[in-house]
Parts: C-alpha cells; structure tokens; sequence
C-alpha cells in the first residue's frame, strides 16, 4: 500500500507539473488600437456600412465586407481571426454570449488601456494621452532583467506615445514608436524604411501601420527576439475621424499583417512551434450611432474588449461561449506564466487568464495502471 501511496503521488507531481509548465518560448503580444468587439464578432455594422456620412462608396464597401450571414461577414473582415484562431487558438470577448472582456482602468482611453495591458495594473491615477513617462514597471521591462530573455525583448508602435508608457529613458530593450527613425547600422531594410519615413508628410502623432509592420518584422527576421509588442494604430485614426470605411480597411489590413507573421513564425526554425501570440485592443468604443466614433469613461462601450490567443499554451477552444470575465489587466501576468516566470512590480499585478492544460495520455495511462494494482 505505501509502495502504491508513493506512486502516485510522484504521478499526481508529474501531472501537476505537466499542466502548470509553460510550453511556450516566445510571446508576441499584438494590439490594434480601438477597435470594437462588434466588428470582430459581428463584423461589418449594418447600420454604418450603409450610412453615407461614414462611407464614401456604400455599394463598394457592402461588397468588400458585407454578407447576411453573420460568420461569412466576420470571415470577409478577418479571416485569419476566423479560419485560424477560430480553429486552432480561442477567441474571448463576445459579449451576445455573456462572455466579456472588459478594461479595469476607469479612463477608457489609450494611454491607460496600454499602462494596464503591458503592467497588469488599473492605474487609479489618469494620465491623459501626453508625453508621460510612466511610474509603472511594465512586463517587458521585467523579462529584459531576467536571464532567459535579457536582450530578447522589443517594443514598436504605430503610436508615438508608446516610449512613455515603457519608460524608454530607463529601459534597456529597443523601442521603437511614431516616426521614431530605426537604427540602421549598414541596413539597407531599415534605411530604406528609415528614407520612407522621413519623406511622410505631415507627421502625425500615428505612423502609418505598414511603416510599424515592416519595421518590427524586420527586427524579428534579424535579430529574434523571444518577447515583442507590436501596436497598430490606424483602426482608432480612423474611427474618430468618422471614416467608418477606412476603419473596416485598416482592420482587415491588421488581419493580414497577423496572417503573415504568424505564417513567418510557423516557418521560422527559431519560433516554429514554440511561439503564442495574444492578440488584443486598448479600449472599445460607442455601442450606437455616431457614438462609435469616439470612446472614454462618459461613453457606452468604451470599456468592452476583446482578445484573441493562439499557440502553445493556448487551449484551441475556437470562440468562447460560455459566461466568463477577463480584464486587460490579466495580460502581463499571462505572458509571465506562459514564459515561466513570475511578475512582480512596484504595483499589484493581475492574475493571469486560466489556461487550462490537457493531461498527457501517458499521465493518464500510469494513473490508470496504478489503480489497477491496487
């Protein structure tokens, strides 16, 4: 019996570690500012796409996006959203089905939707959208002081902001935001990149995504970071300037720009297999109307998110359906976990997302044999 009793508890161990051990290297946390959970889940609006004070080409638009079918529309706007996280990652955040995500700051706005993200913390404090830098240890600040990813951590962001949120001063990993020129050091990609920016005129507080896109892919292919942040930012450019067309383009873009990173990373020797992204926004918008071309803590749905994750670690759970709560700021403790480690800052930190782990068939056979001897 004491024989029997020690066997499985070394199996019980062996499960408990099996569930709970990160299998993921490598974390890319991707963001597309501002942009609803309708339109991933619903996509194209009905009532906008047909409205002429936000669409130039109603008739065009409706035949880029539009179908009655609820999953064909979605499918039509984002179809890496919908034929490869819907089968092999999970996707949170519809609210038809009561399963919510929501931000915890207050503000609903980008400076503190990001803070909360990349911090895990729902700073009471506002900080309005201005060059701020933050008080906050952010998450990739964290892994950079670490062994395992020291040098393996980098930022880049449409936003130009974003060096203020991750405290560039005092970093010491690259970031890299708005027309922020790249480093070129014989180059010729981030020159080129480097030329096309600086001929860009005006120069808005928002780099054109391709320009983000191109710019840390680049990074990526040359130098492999194991943990990187990548923010879009033309959904929410567009949104307030009531381009409801244009909205609808720059995310399918966004769609796109994912489809063929992760395709590069599913072929890259260094992240195939071994590399999760989590996908996400820094705040919703108005729910109706005119409302959703803006959002703060005085508008309806500013509050209500999404988020999408696919890769190791990542349960391939298609879209969730049943009554959950997650908040933003459980990000940071979730790539923390799937990494294997364990943030802790200056700051209460939110508890990572559960994600539950199947246990191995070999787990399950011993256990069976076991109890057979017994």
């Amino acid at each position: 019996m004491k024989v029997l009793l020690c066997t499985l508890f070394l199996l019980l161990s062996a499960i408990a570690f099996t569930q709970t051990s990160p299998s993921a290297g490598n974390v890319f946390i991707i963001t597309t500012d501002g942009f609803r959970w309708q339109e991933v889940y619903g996509g194209a609006d009905s009532m906008l796409i047909r409205n002429p004070d936000f669409v130039k080409d109603t008739s065009l638009i409706k035949e880029q996006y539009w179908d009655a079918d609820i999953a064909a529309r979605r499918r039509k706007l984002l179809p890496f959203f919908w034929n490869v996280i819907a089968q092999n990652g999970q996707l949170s955040g519809n609210r038809t089905y009561d399963n919510n995500v929501n931000v915890a700051n207050w503000y609903k706005i980008s400076y503190p939707g990001y803070n909360e993200i990349l911090t895990g913390y729902a700073d009471s404090k506002f900080i309005p959208n201005l060059a701020v830098r933050n008080r906050n240890r952010n998450i990739l600040s964290y892994l950079n002081a670490q062994k395992a990813y020291q040098g393996k951590v980098a930022a880049f962001s449409s936003w130009n902001l974003l060096p203020y949120i991750l405290d560039e001063q005092k970093s010491s990993f690259p970031v890299n935001g708005g027309y922020e020129l790249l480093e070129e050091n014989e180059d010729t990609i981030n020159a080129l990149i480097n030329q096309v920016q600086q001929r860009i005129t005006p120069q808005t507080h928002t780099r054109h995504d391709l320009l983000t896109y191109e710019s840390a892919k680049a990074y990526i292919e040359q130098q492999h970071p194991k943990v990187v942040f990548i923010g879009f930012g033309e959904t929410d450019e567009f949104a307030h300037k009531g381009q409801y067309d244009q909205y609808l383009q720059k995310a399918h873009q966004f769609d796109m720009m994912l489809a063929e990173l992760w395709y590069y990373v599913q072929t890259d020797p260094f992240y195939k297999g071994n590399t999760t992204f989590i996908i996400t926004t820094d705040h919703g918008r108005g729910r109706k109307g005119a409302a959703w071309r803006t959002h703060g803590f005085w508008v309806k749905g500013s509050g209500e998110t999404w988020m999408a994750m696919i890769g190791p670690g990542i349960e391939a759970r298609g879209e969730l359906k049943e009554k959950d709560q997650t908040y933003q700021k459980q990000i940071a403790a979730t790539v923390s976990v799937l990494l294997g480690e364990h943030f802790t800052a200056n700051h209460p930190v939110g508890q990572p997302i559960q994600l539950p782990t199947a246990i191995t068939t070999i787990n399950k056979t011993a256990i069976a044999s076991a109890t057979a001897d017994k």
